[in-house]
């Protein structure tokens, strides 16, 4: 096992050595209820981080180990173990590197599971910064205690990370003292570290509060003199902190922030502005909050006397044209709310920029409740069904919206909605592009192409999804759609699409969780075909087909936005805190894109009419102009899984622990057995290798493939979408192949030996694809059982044919003969004398259009005329028996056609 990533995080440490300390007195001895005699108050407020600041990684531990099918308590077991001077108190004391403590972390681990566990995708949980975030009520907290005067602490046992930076997935702004157990060789509840922090605050222990989620660290802490808060729940620590302290700690208004910085706004000029719009005469100061989500144009709550209030304003610095328009939003709310659609009251539109900077609008606020997690935690499973079945109705009001009625028949052009989408997200990428991304390159060139027609026109939200709504708390309706500025006139469908984004995201999704991860059937929530299939319903329309060509525009457009967020924070301008990191989510979301593309195109070319044939009737197969510009392209994208399980989900899965249970089964058992009988047999391998018989199969390999096969762990390779049916491989995708043939290249020899190596693998999957039952019968099933190998001849010695179109090989018709001429070289596999076939690439038709000219054709390898001159070393060394580059002259040879099946014979020169 390799632990790539650092385990751990201060509150593990505290959570497992609690775990080891049972036997101690429990508690801090009470929390102590007063204020200080002589009416002194507290000065300083100390935070533990995990399980205070941060959640804690206990539960997460738990639900990882249950999710991974790791016994329960392994981890927590693993980290306890040696109390004070264990591995993981000496590590976080820095007393041990960092490759001590792996190793010894692993062996435990090992030990208490009884197998070998891989700990990596836990270990990225516990430090990843996109993971483990900061309690929002925490962060309001420490900005309310530092605005009245009170200094603030973080006294936390961590460690450090492989970078050699402390783990502190934390602004260290907030706090005017940190004080870190790796740093300082001592760890909580030691008394040092406490006088520490109370000599570097330069404060006395009764002037002080700690925050801390376990109970011997509370204690030590309270028998110097400090004040503890035990913290089982960071929302009821902070109400027993406010009644401490004395004032108010949480904004009034869910979902807001003090105003950041870099988007504050003139109070005076606005205050002036609405009271004289609303004729406001009474005193007081006006509140200014910031909404603390939302990419683009920056919104504010405001209070006004008795008036409560929503400000949405256009970002400042120079704007991309027609991006942020608030006039437009304005606009499309004041007609819809006239129609029905739950929208808020909207009250002026301001395009004076003198007042706050840039033009904006004001509307009423609304009270309800913003669901961010589409998983919805803590509801029941019905009442997630019903929100999302309002979600659902609600878009179906906006599309349902009589155009001529309410004014709105000239709010976008009508027809072409996708063309003109697809060249506005081009064009808004291009001029925020900042590198080159190749998925976004690719489709660039494949959305025009492949555009749908547009059946309908109405009012299309444009960003429509979960977290844009608010809903009543008690009978889940929507009482508000919120965040209309990308809306227009246009197909309804992207609509819908875009609304299924969060089923393809993973729930760890820095931006905005998703469900890609989630039992939707556990949790309630319908499956992204089966809210379009709700839609459709609630529409009165058939299903659409190229619903692949829907989601694949919407992620292409969500990162393109998102590379304009990113463009923006370069400059300062983006409204949100996480907007420097969506630069690094550009390109997953593309990539997301391409993989929606490459289903759509399979479907596109499965529904193709059959091609016109070519003059040379006897070719296996014509290849149409579609073909290169998806097929050619795979290795980019996961196939399309077609499997039940699966089919609502289509995330990319980055670890092995993400991949469903059966799959997870296959590769824990791969692992295994490359472990107990791969690895070993290396050696005597190697020395087979450099023998005087290496070119011979050797006797162990085969014996290995035999072991292989009898433990079903065999043809793993070819996808779910090439054969559905599962006749001839496992049904695995290739994001699942991808984790099995990970493990497989940690081995030069384990590939043959489960019959998952090239060229054979991609030559039977041309012949599953393509091939005539005989081709099967004669050449496949051979193959398939291990029996035979194969070879592939494309590239040529004279020309640059890793582009094929430059490949010089001639096969022409002679008299219902193929006559082969040509040279190769580098010809994978060639020189195995188990090698029958030869899959031959040459041109047939040099007047065609330039990728059009190629076809290949199936050579066996004892058909008279074929010539094979020499080995070909890379860099001095050979690769014998195996992948082996050599070159091969093919003398002029006739090939015959029986039943579809070539058989070429030598014809002379």
């Amino acid at each position: 096992m390799c632990i790539r990533w650092l385990l751990g995080s201060s509150q593990l440490q505290r959570a497992w050595r609690a775990a080891s300390l049972k036997h101690l007195p429990y508690g801090h001895q009470g929390t102590r209820r007063w204020r200080h005699s002589g009416g002194s108050t507290y000065r300083a407020v100390i935070f533990d981080m995990g399980g205070v600041l941060i959640p804690s990684p206990g539960k997460m531990a738990a639900e990882w180990e249950v999710r991974n099918h790791i016994p329960s308590g392994t981890v927590l077991k693993a980290l306890s173990s040696g109390g004070e001077n264990g591995p993981w108190m000496k590590f976080m004391r820095a007393e041990i590197t960092i490759e001590d403590f792996l190793q010894e972390f692993r062996k435990l681990c090992s030990e208490i599971s009884k197998t070998d566990m891989s700990v990596d995708f836990f270990s990225f949980l516990l430090t990843n910064e996109q993971v483990v975030k900061q309690f929002p009520v925490m962060t309001e907290a420490i900005t309310q205690i530092r605005a009245k005067g009170l200094q603030t602490a973080l006294l936390s046992n961590n460690f450090f990370l492989p970078n050699g930076k402390s783990f502190l997935p934390l602004d260290r702004k907030q706090f005017d003292v940190v004080v870190e157990s790796c740093l300082e060789g001592i760890c909580k509840p030691d008394p040092r570290i406490y006088k520490l922090c109370l000599e570097r605050l330069g404060r006395k222990p009764s002037e002080c509060i700690l925050l801390e989620d376990l109970g011997p660290n509370l204690k030590a802490a309270a028998s110097l003199g400090i004040h503890t808060i035990k913290v089982n729940d960071p929302e009821t620590a902070v109400k027993e902190l406010k009644t401490l302290l004395g004032f108010t700690l949480r904004t009034v208004v869910p979902n807001t922030r003090p105003v950041r910085k870099t988007m504050e706004i003139p109070k005076d000029s606005l205050e002036k502005y609405l009271r004289d719009l609303l004729g406001i005469q009474t005193t007081g100061p006006l509140e200014l909050l910031q909404f603390d989500h939302g990419q683009s144009n920056p919104t504010y709550y405001i209070k006004l006397a008795n008036q409560q209030m929503v400000l949405r304003k256009k970002p400042p610095g120079t704007l991309l044209p027609s991006a942020h328009a608030v006039e437009r939003e304005f606009r499309i709310m004041k007609a819809l709310k006239n129609a029905g659609v739950p929208v808020p009251k909207v009250l002026d539109l301001c395009e004076d920029s003198r007042i706050v900077g840039t033009p904006f609008y004001v509307m009423e606020y609304c009270s309800g409740l913003t669901y961010k997690d589409p998983s919805l935690p803590g509801l029941e499973p019905s009442q997630r069904q019903a929100i999302y079945t309002a979600m659902n109705r609600v878009l179906c009001k906006i599309h349902s919206v009589d155009l001529k009625a309410t004014g709105l028949e000239d709010y976008g052009k009508h027809g072409d909605y996708i063309t003109r989408q697809v060249q506005t997200w081009i064009k808004q990428y291009r001029a925020t592009e900042t590198s080159t991304i190749p998925a976004m390159e690719r489709l660039i060139e494949w959305l025009p192409l492949h555009l749908p027609s547009q059946q309908r026109t109405t009012v299309v939200h444009g960003d429509f999804r979960l977290d844009n709504l608010l809903f009543h708390p008690e009978t889940n309706e929507v009482l508000a759609v919120l965040d209309w500025e990308l809306s227009t006139l246009g197909d309804p469908l992207a609509d819908v699409a875009y609304s299924c984004l969060a089923h393809y995201l993973p729930s760890s999704f820095p931006i905005q969780p998703g469900l890609g991860d989630c039992d939707l059937t556990k949790l309630g929530i319908p499956t992204a075909e089966e809210y379009f299939r709700m839609y459709c319903l609630h529409m009165g329309i058939p299903p659409t087909e190229n619903w692949n060509f829907y989601m694949a525009f919407s992620f292409f457009r969500i990162a393109a936005i998102l590379q304009g967020v990113y463009k923006r924070s370069l400059t300062g301008q983006a409204s949100s805190a996480t907007a420097e990191q969506s630069g690094k989510l550009t390109e997953f979301m593309s990539n997301l894109a391409w993989d929606f593309a490459v289903k759509e195109g399979f479907r596109v070319f499965k529904e193709m009419p059959p091609t016109k044939p070519l003059t040379r009737s006897h070719h296996t197969w014509a290849r149409p102009q579609f073909l290169p510009r998806t097929l050619g392209r795979r290795s980019y994208v996961t196939s399309t899984d077609s499997s039940p399980a699966h089919a609502s989900k289509g995330a990319l899965v980055f670890s092995p622990e993400g991949l469903s249970p059966p799959v997870r089964e296959v590769y824990q058992r791969l692992k295994q057995f490359i472990e107990r009988h791969v690895y070993p047999a290396e050696p005597e391998l190697q020395s087979h290798q450099a023998s005087a018989e290496r070119w011979t199969p050797s006797p162990l390999v085969e014996d290995l493939k035999e072991k292989a096969k009898a433990e079903g762990l065999w043809n793993l390779f070819l996808p779910i979408e090439t054969d559905p049916e599962r006749k001839y491989g496992a049904g695995l995708t290739n994001v699942e192949y991808a984790h099995l043939c990970e493990l497989m290249g940690t081995s030069l020899y384990a590939p043959e030996i489960f019959n998952c190596s090239a060229p054979d693998t991609g030559n039977m999957e041309v012949l599953v694809r393509y091939g005539t039952e005989e081709q099967k019968a004669r050449w496949l099933t051979p193959l398939l059982e291990g029996k035979a190998r194969s070879c592939f001849a494309m590239t040529e010695p004279q020309v640059a044919s890793s582009d094929a179109t430059n490949i010089e090989s001639s096969i022409r018709e002679e008299d219902g003969f193929y006559v082969i001429n040509g040279h190769k070289w580098w010809i994978s596999g060639i020189l195995d004398p188990r090698c029958q076939l030869c899959v031959f690439m040459g041109k047939t038709d040099p007047h065609a259009p330039r990728h059009q000219q190629q076809s290949v054709l199936l050579v066996p390898m004892d058909t008279p005329g074929i010539k094979i001159i020499r080995p070909l070393t890379v860099y001095g060394l050979e690769d014998a028996p195996g992948k082996v580059p050599c070159g091969l002259r093919e003398a002029p040879g006739r090939a015959g056609h029986d039943s579809g099946r070539h058989r070429p014979v030598p014809c002379g020169d």
